[in-house]
């Protein structure tokens, strides 16, 4: 299964895309975990990428797509992956669908996570507060400030890979809004619908797949009794038939008497035996 995830900073991708790696037993290729892995390395990437991120920018196609290309190579993603922030802008995912076509491998689906950009506001701003409430250090990426440019980034640079992806029918679009545990259900179902996972969940009893199984089951059943019927019908009827023809014919033969040898004889022998008989006893 190989995926891509695609929304707006702060619409949940990273956390969705945890779950699906837990689930799924694939792994994740996240572009900011990667370049900032190589930035608390000092790596010569990561000095490229350290101010870039931290203003807000993007990092340039040329040292994401090597570092993808590197990742896509090794063991644990041959069962599978999930692209978490990347591609960004539709030369990335024309880069994209060639390193994939030349590695022979396809793209299983791009799944947007569609959100309001007033409250993906409103959720970082309570989670960087959260944070420092905890003592936790706070990402020099993740502030509302920070978030502001890249909303704007996204609308200018990324949006655009909505109908990209839309052309080529990769495209499936799912509620942000709504609750994690609904997101990961219907990131799941959909999964499902399409062929790329196994449809385990939806086997369960009350799930959509189920009932709509269960619908064409009862459908399917009320149709069979009524051929039964009319088979059982003209079976019936096949039964009756040769037994009320055999009980008449029993019935006429039952009233009809025996009929004696003399009675069946022809009445001139009858005649010739009576005149015999007569001259005998005179």
């Amino acid at each position: 299964m190989r995926l891509i995830l695609l929304g707006p900073p702060g619409s949940g991708k990273g956390t969705q895309a945890q779950r699906l790696v837990r689930r799924y037993g694939i792994v994740q290729l996240s572009t900011g975990e990667m370049l900032r892995a190589a930035v608390a390395a000092q790596t010569p990437v990561g000095l490229k990428a350290k101010d870039i991120m931290a203003g807000g920018g993007l990092v340039p196609d040329d040292i994401v797509i090597g570092i993808i290309s590197e990742r896509l190579d090794q063991p644990d993603a041959a069962k599978g992956f999930i692209l978490d922030g990347f591609p960004r802008t539709v030369p990335q995912a024309e880069a994209l669908d060639e390193l994939l076509k030349k590695k022979r491998l396809k793209l299983d689906a791009v799944i947007e996570l569609r959100v309001n950009e007033s409250a993906l506001l409103q959720r970082v701003e309570t989670r960087v507060a959260e944070m420092r409430a905890r003592g936790e250090e706070v990402r020099v990426d993740d502030t509302a400030e920070v978030l502001v440019k890249r909303l704007a980034s996204y609308r200018t640079l990324t949006e655009p890979l909505i109908h990209y992806y839309s052309e080529r029918r990769k495209l499936l679009t799912v509620d942000g809004m709504m609750t994690i545990e609904h997101v990961t259900h219907e990131i799941g179902r959909i999964l499902a619908a399409i062929g790329a996972v196994e449809p385990k969940a939806a086997k369960k009893a009350g799930s959509p797949a189920a009932k709509v199984h269960s619908r064409k089951t009862s459908k399917a059943a009320k149709k069979a009794p009524g051929k039964a019927g009319k088979a059982g019908k003209a079976a019936k009827a096949g039964s009756r038939k040769p037994k009320k023809a055999g009980t008449k014919k029993a019935a006429k033969t039952s009233r009809r008497r025996p009929v004696s040898p003399s009675r069946k004889r022809p009445a001139k022998a009858v005649r010739k035996l009576a005149k015999k008989a007569g001259k005998q006893r005179a």
